[in-house]
């Protein structure tokens, strides 16, 4: 596992209860990434440490379109049939 370093100071000012700033931080730096392209949905599900659900309506609250691949689509396709 690897570790960002944020300044304390920038830490101390976030308006997110200190128990919570981890978890946040970690949904934040997923979809933020999701939104570029960086991470795929899954990898971005991973560091998010949520579910298929919980990603999709995070995304959605935050009108970020869901990237669906020809792989996705045929795995799709696959498992409706």
């Amino acid at each position: 596992m690897s570790t960002i370093e944020i300044d304390d100071e920038v830490y101390e000012a976030m308006q997110i209860p200190e128990r919570e700033r981890p978890q946040v931080m970690k949904r934040e730096l997923a979809v933020s990434l999701y939104a570029r392209d960086i991470l795929s949905f899954g990898k971005a599900r991973a560091l998010a440490e949520v579910s298929k659900r919980e990603l999709q309506e995070l995304l959605g609250k935050r009108e970020i379109p869901r990237h669906y691949t020809e792989v996705e689509l045929a795995e799709d396709l696959e498992y409706a049939e």
